[in-house]
């Protein structure tokens, strides 16, 4: 059972649909940060367990709404062709160091666009003005610290799967469990 079996319908989840990664992409990952993103004051690398593409941040929702975010996952992962991505660039914003991604063939990105679609038809869901950007983010900080790691070598990946995330704040962080999970192209 999934956490949210014991919780009220109109209790509130914290929730975001992305994809998920490999394990030997994940363990690249985390062996390139380690060397590559110094650990400081106010600096913080993302753990192992919360790397992840992320297609749509939803929010707080009502656990009753969860069934219905799943199966328009689901339909938007089944209908969606096997994504590829390349590391092309390490980008900050005010509070996250990111991995910007190359979407070959643009095929994930049109996985996000239906879903943003669907969730946009199922009134859970608000599209953002900028475009969707393929991205990992790999650190957190509180104050820029301007870094300019070297980029991974981890050659051309694909996604594992899709995932319908609850996110739990907790004083060391964000915890990140996976609801749901959906084969791309429903493979």
């Amino acid at each position: 059972m999934n956490s949210t079996g014991s919780v009220g319908s109109d209790a509130a989840l914290r929730l975001f649909c992305a994809l998920r990664l490999p394990d030997d992409v994940l363990d690249g990952l985390v062996a390139w940060s380690a060397g590559a993103l110094p650990e400081r004051e106010g600096v913080r690398r993302v753990v192992r367990a919360n790397l992840h593409v992320t297609l749509a941040f939803l929010g707080r929702r009502r656990a009753g709404e969860v069934a219905a975010i799943t199966r328009e996952l689901r339909e938007a992962a089944v209908a969606a062709e096997p994504a590829r991505f390349a590391v092309s660039r390490y980008r900050e914003t005010r509070s996250v160091g990111m991995l910007v991604l190359d979407d070959e063939d643009d095929r994930a990105t049109a996985l996000a666009g239906d879903l943003h679609e669907r969730l946009e038809r199922l009134g859970v869901y608000e599209r953002e003005r900028r475009p969707w950007l393929p991205h990992l983010t790999v650190v957190r900080f509180r104050e820029r610290p301007r870094l300019a790691p070297p980029l991974p070598a981890l050659g051309a990946f694909g996604p594992s799967d899709a995932a319908l995330y609850h996110s739990v704040l907790r004083s060391t962080g964000a915890q990140y469990e996976a609801l749901e999970t959906f084969a791309l192209g429903g493979h």
